[in-house]
């Protein structure tokens, strides 16, 4: 979430956030972190009665950050702003693959994984929201604030033994750049610091848009 960061104004003027759309976002229902169910018969017991209940009339009406789509069969990474470029959109795409494969294949030597109180994650979604990759992190598994950037490359390490086999690697080791030159958030304000003009912000969305690097 905070390599996509790229909503740092609202209305014309600074947040003091590096994704605000989420800030947004998050005032409607069914949004934000999931609980954690322990099945897939729990979670379609949950649709059903919510169905029930007229809250919603199908599936597509919850929009966590992460949720099964109900007519595609895929899993969805709802929590991303929409990155500035292409390239920096599949590289994000490529990285969620890898963990799915990552964890699929730990899954499959039997392996648990511990489930942190939502409280917790939510904490570094704020955190990640607010400072993008230039802030820290929770790592929970220390008990201890780690700097974003490199909490990133120690996912990187641990999905490396699968980009390979997915053929991902190319769009991978993009996600280097990404940390090397600031995210869409960080690139629109050093814009606007340039300039002092949402207009040259603007502009330079569109141009950044339309660059594609080969």
């Amino acid at each position: 979430y905070a390599l996509s960061t790229n909503s740092p104004f609202w209305e014309g003027r600074k947040t003091g956030y590096k994704s605000f759309r989420t800030k947004v976002f998050d005032k409607f229902p069914r949004t934000g972190i999931p609980e954690a169910f322990e099945s897939i018969e729990a979670y379609d017991n949950y649709i059903k009665l919510l169905m029930k209940t007229n809250c919603i009339d199908n599936a597509k009406k919850i929009w966590w950050d992460l949720r099964v789509h109900p007519f595609f069969n895929t899993v969805e990474f709802r929590i991303c702003d929409v990155p500035l470029t292409v390239d920096e959109t599949i590289a994000i795409a490529a990285l969620f693959q890898a963990i799915c494969a990552k964890i699929y294949k730990l899954r499959q030597q039997n392996l648990n994984f511990i489930q942190y109180p939502r409280p917790l994650i939510n904490e570094n979604k704020w955190r990640a929201g607010r400072y993008g990759i230039d802030g820290y992190l929770i790592d929970f598994g220390k008990e201890e604030e780690v700097n974003t950037r490199v909490l990133i490359y120690e996912l990187l390490d641990f999905v490396d033994d699968v980009v390979d086999h997915l053929g991902s690697r190319h769009r991978i080791n993009y996600v280097h750049k990404m940390l090397e030159h600031g995210t869409g958030a960080d690139r629109q304000l050093a814009m606007y610091e340039q300039t002092n003009d949402l207009k040259n912000v603007a502009e330079f969305i569109n141009a950044q848009f339309l660059h594609t690097s080969h």
